[in-house]
C-alpha cells in the first residue's frame, strides 16, 4: 500500500506541475491562455475526440486520486490498529508541520477537486456571471475562431466580487503545496531513494517543489483579483 501511495503521488505531483504551468499562461493574456486552452481540447484530433485528451487526463486523475486515498485510508486504519488510540495522544505522533496537516489538508483537496471539476469542467457550479460560461463567445486567434470561455471563467471567477473563491482556492493550493512538501520526500523514502547522502538535498528540494507548486498555481488568481482584466468577445 506504501508503494501504491507513493507511486500514484508522484504521478500527480507531475499531473500539477503540468497544470500549474498552463495556468501560467494567464499572465500573458486571453489570446494566449484561450489558445493553449484550444490546444489541449483539439490535441490529437481527430485520432481523439474533442476534448479527448483532457478527458484521458481527468480520468486518469480521479483514479490517481482515489489510488491515493484508499492507501492512505488504509494505512492510517492499519497504523492506529497497530498502535492503539493511546499513540495518538502523544505529541510526537508527525515530526513537522506538513506532516500533521497531511490527512486534513487532504480531505480539503478532495472537497475542492470535486467543486473545481463541477466549476471548470462541468459547469453545473458557477461563480460570477453566467454569461461569461458561454460557449459561443470566441476570439480570433491566427484566422481561428477560438472558445474565449477558458479566459472568461478564470476573469469571473477571481474577481473583486467574488473574493470568496479567491480564499477557497488559495487555502487549496495551499494544502497542495503543504502535501507535496512532505509527500515528495516521503514517496521517495518508500520507494528506498532516500538515505542518509542523499536526504539532506531531497527534503528541502521537496519543500522547494511544494512552494513552486503553490506560487505557479496562486499567482494567477491573485494577477487577474488586481488587474481586473475584462472577458472577451461577449
Amino acid at each position: 500500500m506504501k508503494q501504491c501511495m507513493a507511486v500514484s503521488g508522484v504521478f500527480f505531483v507531475l499531473f500539477v506541475l503540468m497544470h500549474s504551468y498552463g495556468n501560467l499562461k494567464i499572465l500573458a493574456g486571453p489570446e494566449a491562455y484561450n489558445e493553449y486552452a484550444h490546444h489541449l481540447r483539439t490535441f490529437l484530433m481527430p485520432i481523439l475526440p474533442y476534448e479527448g485528451l483532457l478527458w484521458i487526463l481527468r480520468i486518469v486523475l480521479v483514479v490517481l486520486v482515489l489510488v491515493h486515498m484508499g492507501s492512505a485510508i488504509h494505512l492510517w486504519m492499519r497504523g492506529r490498529k497497530a498502535r492503539g488510540a493511546a499513540y495518538d495522544k502523544k505529541k510526537n505522533i508527525l515530526n513537522n508541520y506538513a506532516a500533521r496537516t497531511m490527512m486534513y489538508g487532504g480531505i480539503y483537496l478532495i472537497i475542492f477537486i470535486v467543486f473545481h471539476l463541477l466549476h471548470f469542467t462541468i459547469k453545473a457550479v458557477k461563480v460570477g456571471d453566467t454569461a461569461n460560461y458561454s460557449v459561443t463567445a470566441t476570439q480570433n486567434i491566427h484566422g481561428e475562431a477560438v472558445p474565449a470561455a477558458p479566459w472568461n471563467m478564470m476573469v469571473t471567477t477571481f474577481s473583486p466580487e467574488n473574493w470568496w473563491a479567491l480564499v477557497i482556492y488559495l487555502i487549496a493550493v495551499g494544502c497542495l503545496g503543504l502535501h507535496i512538501a512532505h509527500g515528495v520526500w516521503s514517496a521517495l523514502q518508500t520507494m528506498g531513494w532516500l538515505r542518509g547522502n542523499t536526504r539532506r538535498l531531497i527534503v528541502p528540494l521537496s519543500g522547494l517543489i511544494g512552494a513552486l507548486v503553490f506560487l505557479m498555481f496562486a499567482i494567477p488568481p491573485v494577477y487577474l483579483m488586481v488587474t481586473q482584466p475584462a472577458p472577451i468577445g461577449l
